[in-house]
């Protein structure tokens, strides 16, 4: 087992590493503990950066965060990127929403109307393709 520290823009990174296992460091410690998140968040709950800098929120998890959400990005992508459970990813989020560096929307769901009507004869097709492939 290596165990080692990277170097990232000549300083040290506060998580430590192994060559096999990856990140050391508890998951609860990057969230100091909480696993609640302040924020009701889904995890296709599209996050965007507002363009402020957080004075309260610093360090190099909640900058990675901040340097995904150049654009709407969903939780679960973020959950994925930063390899990290989606309650602490969650939880990191509440923290950038609250200081006002990320906005947050809830999922839009698709309105009711004749587009959205199921094509019965579509699902059929698609459900006999797969029968034939199975």
């Amino acid at each position: 087992m290596v165990v080692h520290r990277r170097r990232r823009q000549g300083r040290q990174e506060a998580a430590w590493y192994d060559d096999a296992a990856g990140r050391l460091v508890r998951p609860y410690t990057i969230s100091n503990g909480r696993t609640r998140p302040t924020a009701n968040f889904d995890l296709l709950t599209m996050v965007m950066a507002t363009g402020r800098r957080p004075a309260s929120c610093q360090g190099p998890d909640y900058a990675q965060v901040l340097g995904m959400c150049g654009g709407p990005v969903s939780v679960a992508e973020i959950a994925a990127h930063i390899r990290l459970p989606a309650v602490v990813t969650k939880v990191l989020l509440a923290d950038l929403v609250d200081c006002g560096a990320l906005s947050a929307r809830a999922p839009q769901a698709v309105a009711a109307g004749p587009a959205a009507r199921t094509d019965r004869a579509l699902l059929e097709a698609v459900l006999n393709g797969l029968r034939k492939r199975l």
